[in-house]
């Protein structure tokens, strides 16, 4: 038995040791994480807080509060855009530091926003506060459609990119080329079919947790059923892409652990990205993720319509038409 066991355990080694991009993958995947994650959050002082003054140039305000270490003082000069901003979670707190005496404006819905008032009072205790312009929005409210793009996100790539995975390694793809059937309308028949469950399955959810722990919605349902389409079509297509060619479970594996990671770090699920780097913003906007949360987000939270989100709608109609043809065209039927 011992030199059975032994004989399956050498031949799983030497199959892994040959497929050099599962190999490569499994030692690279980690060190480009670790190094992408060092760029993007590293540094000696990170910032807890990000706290709006309104000014056009920092180095103008003289304040005590400005002196306190780990808060990302953010230059803003829209007094309405900043306060919105309070008010969806993306800035800790708005201070405007006058000659005559400073007014801030926070979200008492968020827990950041205490700490930050409590640090701004402690500095300066005569600060006056003002009410946040518009409904203060809860933390919910704000995460809940980065959980919804998350299991989308997670769904789509995995669900789709691991069925055709499987059927290019059991031959079903092998005897399906054997027919009339294209590369094209494979690949769009598997996007229709996922597209359905995802709809559905967001569909409950979004209905299920309105149900039970309610949440704000400004805007329309039908548009975000909209946002929802195009960016399950835009996931389901990138999904594909990866395992159009592929015919390595570790490899694949490790090529859609290589998206969804950056997608769900930088793509706003758990927080906001206003004051980051550009070249992290910039990056983040490459991510379809990004555009469906940011979309979601204006509907739900502003009320937005089609004119305001129109641009990361047609960034994810575009993305799903670039990402299914790549894929139909480097598409591979068989193994060998």
């Amino acid at each position: 038995m011992i030199r059975r066991l032994f004989a399956l355990w050498h031949a799983r080694n030497l199959e892994f040791l040959r497929d050099r991009g599962s190999l490569i993958f499994t030692l690279l995947l980690p060190l480009a994480l670790v190094v992408g994650m060092s760029f993007v959050f590293g540094g000696p002082e990170r910032a807890v807080f990000k706290i709006a003054v309104l000014t056009d140039d920092l180095g103008s305000v003289h304040h005590p509060f400005m002196s306190e270490r780990f808060v990302d003082f953010i230059p803003i000069d829209d007094l309405a855009a900043a306060t919105r901003k309070v008010a969806r979670h993306q800035l800790d707190l708005l201070i405007d530091p006058q000659p005559g005496g400073t007014r801030y404006w926070v979200n008492t819905d968020s827990p950041k926003g205490y700490v930050a008032e409590r640090l701004l009072l402690q500095a300066d205790p005569g600060a006056v506060r003002q009410p946040v312009s518009g409904d203060a929005v809860r933390y919910v409210d704000w995460l809940f459609p980065g959980i919804l793009g998350m299991n989308m996100m997670f769904s789509c790539l995995f669900g789709v990119g691991y069925v055709v995975l499987r059927y290019r390694k059991n031959g079903f793809l092998k005897r399906l080329n054997a027919t009339p059937i294209t590369a094209f309308e494979f690949l769009t028949a598997q996007v229709l079919s996922r597209l359905g469950l995802i709809l559905v399955v967001t569909t409950i959810l979004y209905v299920g947790v309105g149900f039970v722990i309610g949440f704000h919605s400004a805007g329309s349902p039908a548009l975000l059923l909209a946002i929802a389409t195009l960016g399950a079509l835009s996931l389901i297509a990138l999904g594909l892409t990866i395992a159009a060619r592929f015919s390595s479970d570790e490899l694949v594996g490790g090529l859609l652990n290589t998206l969804t990671w950056p997608m769900m770090l930088l793509s706003g699920v758990w927080f906001s990205l206003e004051g980051s780097p550009e070249w992290v913003r910039f990056v983040a906007r490459l991510f379809p993720l990004t555009h469906i949360l940011d979309a979601a987000r204006a509907v739900t939270l502003d009320g937005a319509g089609v004119t305001a989100i129109a641009p990361h709608l047609v960034y994810l109609a575009v993305t799903t038409l670039v990402f299914l043809a790549f894929g139909a065209w480097s598409f591979k039927w068989r193994t060998d």
